[in-house]
């Protein structure tokens, strides 16, 4: 991902702790200047939502589960037409 989006920016929009997990929901932003999933840079710049779920056992990390937002990061950088705009046959 880095490759890809260099100048990658998260931030986090809630964090929610309850006993030994922890969610972060995240807003990421990047611009595509390297390749993205075999995918050739487009040098367009996209913003996307994540959500991470962690377990942790005596302050380290045991495990992670992790949502990412791609459909709309790649409608945006022109890799992939918008559902809503695909046509329809009747």
């Amino acid at each position: 991902l880095r490759t890809a989006f260099p100048d990658i920016r998260y931030t986090i929009e809630d964090s929610i702790a309850y006993g030994d997990q922890i969610v972060h929901r995240l807003s990421a932003t990047g611009t595509m200047t390297g390749e993205f999933m075999g995918v050739p840079p487009t040098g367009k710049r996209a913003t996307w939502t994540e959500i991470h779920i962690g377990r942790g056992i005596n302050g380290r990390m045991t495990e992670h589960w992790g949502l990412a937002n791609e459909l709309s990061m790649l409608v945006q950088l022109g890799i992939v037409q918008s559902p809503a705009r695909v046509a329809v046959a009747a």
